[in-house]
């Protein structure tokens, strides 16, 4: 396996991760710069029976090291993450075509997520329980303990290559539990940069492989290995939710996509919701689960809305992710970039007005504003993951919240208006994960609970969140001797 580009860290691994070791293996996958096409480098490709080593390998650390061990191995990995953050930003860009500015950031997130992670781990506890409130407690004393719930398979996506990675990776260590992970196919470089670092701050051999492979051999085989008793998995929702009906008996978080709404009531500050919305509808090129993808405004704001945000957009940088004052660059391959503009042109056949963009140009499609989504569009009820923001008006709050409502999906949603304490209600009847007032709903820090309902998923990211998912209460009693 081997390292194409020199603007890869030198010690960019490219080999499974398995037993503490980086292996090369036979068969290899090329990793594509998505906006130049050029190979950057070569990584080994695992099988089952690699994903059954790297089990076997992970119950050896069962039960797992002290937490205040787990704790001091993620704080030192957070040092090395935040001091190697440039070299783990190009290599972002690189693989995912992520630009530099948010390619930063995003390394800046990891080093965040490393660090709750540590608390967590030193502040894992249970609970005591009041035994003597009830006559058949009396006399007793009991405590619920948190234990590791075993060996976590993590299978991750290709748009946050680092930060949803460690957003596994970092709560598991923290709860205890070894990790056998199968990042993205074509963006697995950031992963094994990150296995690498964790191995470097001390984390035990085999308590954490990498095994690089497609979803129906490796991926199955992670899914179906009888001594995984949890799936963490971030992606689309027919293969989490096929993961969920394969694996009944297993513990299986799931965040998975959105077509995110925001509401812009007429009162509402238009011209921060207008250079918000521009820059979360089209950071990473729209692929994010909460990217923006439907704005609903009240009617009589729509003409000034329009203006600012169209103006909003059109000022974005389109081009080069290396360059530091890009904004957009491109979306992960040519397949995903005919299929989003083809989209665009069921929008535009059903009645949807091109305001701007549209076009590819250069290889790059255009940050795209269509006026006139209707809920049966696929740029409205389905998840677009591509620089595409959808326009409609509406004439009453309640119309505007049953059109947010309207997708399948459930994720997060935003609100723009002067009226807070109105916005509190209609928080309640958005049914979402998150909703987010007078902000973005793109907006996300590491530390809070992150995840949806109906088709976007069934967890709470968030180490603190992770944790819990991770763990098992044992209820443990003791009878207190008679004086």
């Amino acid at each position: 396996m081997a390292i194409h580009s020199p603007a890869l860290d030198r010690g960019q691994p490219t080999g499974l991760l398995l037993g503490g070791a980086f292996d090369d293996r036979n068969e290899d996958l090329a990793v594509h710069n998505p906006y130049t096409g050029e190979t950057i480098a070569t990584v080994s490709v695992g099988t089952e029976e690699d994903v059954a080593t790297a089990v076997d390998g992970a119950r050896e650390h069962l039960p797992p090291p002290p937490s205040a061990e787990r704790a001091a191995i993620l704080d030192r990995a957070a040092r090395l993450v935040s001091e190697r953050s440039e070299a783990f930003a190009r290599t972002i860009c690189l693989e995912a075509g992520k630009p530099m500015k948010q390619a930063r950031a995003e390394a800046a997130r990891c080093v965040d997520t490393l660090t709750f992670s540590a608390l967590e781990a030193r502040n894992l506890a249970g609970e005591m329980v009041p035994m003597e409130a009830s006559t058949a407690g009396a006399g007793k004393v009991a405590m619920i303990l948190r234990e590791p719930i075993g060996v976590v398979g993590a299978i991750s996506p290709f748009n946050f290559p680092l930060n949803l990675v460690c957003h596994k990776l970092a709560p598991a260590i923290a709860s205890g539990c070894p990790v056998v992970l199968k990042p993205a196919s074509s963006t697995p470089l950031s992963a094994l940069l990150l296995a690498r670092t964790l191995s470097e701050a001390g984390l035990p051999p085999g308590f954490l492989s990498v095994v690089v492979g497609g979803g129906g051999t490796v991926g199955n085989a992670i899914v179906d290995h009888p001594d995984v008793p949890m799936i963490s998995f971030t992606g689309s929702p027919p293969v989490g939710w096929g993961i969920r009906q394969r694996q009944p008996r297993k513990e299986v978080a799931l965040e998975l996509g959105n077509s995110t709404p925001v509401i812009v009531e007429a009162d509402g500050d238009l011209e921060t919701a207008a250079r918000k919305l521009a820059v979360s509808g089209f950071t990473h090129a729209g692929q994010s689960c909460i990217s923006v993808q439907r704005v609903y405004v009240a009617r009589e704001a729509l003409d000034r809305f329009r203006t600012l945000f169209i103006d909003a957009v059109e000022a974005l940088v389109v081009g080069d992710p290396m360059d530091d004052d890009t904004d957009v660059g491109p979306v992960i391959d040519e397949d995903n970039r005919d299929r989003i503009a083809g989209w665009i042109d069921e929008a535009r056949r059903s009645g949807g007005e091109v305001l701007t963009g549209g076009e590819v140009v250069d290889g790059l499609l255009r940050p795209t504003v269509i006026e006139g989504i209707s809920p049966d569009m696929k740029v409205s009820c389905e998840e677009v993951f591509g620089p595409v923001v959808g326009l409609a008006a509406y004439d009453s709050i309640d119309e505007a919240i049953d059109l947010a409502n309207s997708s399948p999906f459930g994720l997060q949603a935003g609100i723009f208006t002067a009226r807070t304490d109105a916005a509190m209600s209609w928080a309640r009847r958005l049914h979402f994960g998150g909703v987010l007032i007078n902000e973005t709903p793109t907006f996300r820090a590491d530390q809070m609970p992150y995840g949806g309902v109906k088709d976007s998923g069934n967890t709470r990211e968030g180490p603190r969140f992770a944790v819990r998912s991770m763990t098992e209460p044992k209820l443990v009693v003791l009878q207190l001797p008679e004086d």
